[in-house]
């Protein structure tokens, strides 16, 4: 486990406390959960773009075409 030292805003502090109160976990526990989804979410971002990178709109539109034009079933409908 490493420490980490911020610097935050009065009024963020006092809304984690009472977060991590409300939730009655620690103010630790509520900033590494709350750090690591953010963190999680930025690097699926970077997948998703890197692998957007790799995508070709027009091999996209082939595979379409090869979709019948028939309506869907009645089960399938909302």
């Amino acid at each position: 486990m490493s420490d980490l030292t911020v610097r935050i805003p009065d009024s963020l502090y006092k809304q984690v406390t009472e977060l991590a109160g409300r939730e009655n976990i620690s103010l630790d526990q509520l900033v590494a959960i709350a750090l690591s989804a953010q963190v999680s979410a930025w690097m699926t971002q970077d997948y998703l773009v890197e692998r957007a990178k790799r995508g070709s709109w027009e091999q996209f539109q082939q595979v379409l075409m090869k979709v019948p034009a028939v309506e869907p079933e009645e089960f399938d409908k909302l």
